[in-house]
């Protein structure tokens, strides 16, 4: 039999509840010399959790790994789901940056639940680790995540890392959404940094994020309440040029 049948096989007893007897059947595979592939693992890998063992469920994923087999973009989700399940969020966060560090992480696996997970248990910091390192081994986050962690640092009041992510976001081509942006820029000029905000929306202008109504008066509100009158009237001056104040009322508001 190839392992084409063995997986079959294998499938069929962890489907009904025989376990046992699927696991006796990857042994029984090993010994004729049929090489397990990803299916196999991922298979006798979501049995292990079903029996309620997490700990040997793992264990056959660093195996996978020893034989070389390489992990896919679903045994990630197995293992992460399971993991955050249990309550044992950090030992899934640890995981995945084992993997990254042994070259070994599937680039189309897609991590932003571990981030949302992370940020909602306030371990904000945790979720910046996950991303620095997993990016910095080229493995970028979507954009989904990336806006899952940059609201998680604006609630944390982290408004000075969150404007360096959204740097880096740019630098690298992705590019937010309009509210998570301008939320940003609100967050920034009420912190007194109007300057920082309006230097971050021409980088963002430059990488294709079109600032819109609401990202102007949000900027030329931050330079006012600074008193920089000079930057806040050259930037109605360009809100106009661009067609975004609709009516004199408007214009007066920003004004």
């Amino acid at each position: 039999p190839d392992v084409i049948t063995f997986n079959t096989l294998i499938s069929g007893y962890c489907r009904n509840l025989q376990f046992g007897l699927a696991l006796e059947m990857f042994k029984e595979m090993k010994n004729k010399g049929c090489v397990p592939n990803v299916v196999s693992f991922n298979t006798l890998i979501k049995g292990f959790f079903r029996e309620g063992k997490v700990d040997e469920g793992i264990a056959l994923a660093h195996e996978m790994i020893e034989l070389g087999c390489e992990l896919s973009s679903v045994t990630c989700e197995i293992l992460v789901d399971e993991l955050c399940r249990g309550g044992r969020v950090m030992e899934a966060c640890d995981l995945l940056i084992s993997f990254s560090r042994k070259g070994v992480f599937p680039s189309d696996f897609d991590y932003f639940e571990l981030t949302e997970r992370l940020c909602v248990e306030r371990n904000v910091g945790r979720a910046v680790e996950l991303v620095d390192e997993l990016w910095g081994k080229g493995n970028a986050p979507s954009v989904i995540a990336c806006i899952i962690l940059i609201e998680g640092l604006r609630c944390t009041r982290q408004i000075g890392e969150a404007c360096k992510f959204v740097e880096k976001m740019l630098k690298e081509g992705i590019v937010p959404d309009s509210v998570t942006f301008n939320c940003l820029l609100g967050d920034m000029c009420a912190a007194g940094r109007a300057v920082e905000a309006n230097k971050l929306r021409l980088l963002a202008a430059g990488k294709g994020l079109d600032p819109d109504g609401m990202t102007y008066r949000i900027l030329i509100s931050g330079f006012s309440k600074e008193a920089k009158e000079e930057e806040g009237e050259a930037l109605v001056e360009e809100t106009l040029d661009s067609g975004l104040i609709p009516d004199i009322a408007t214009y007066n508001k920003l004004k």
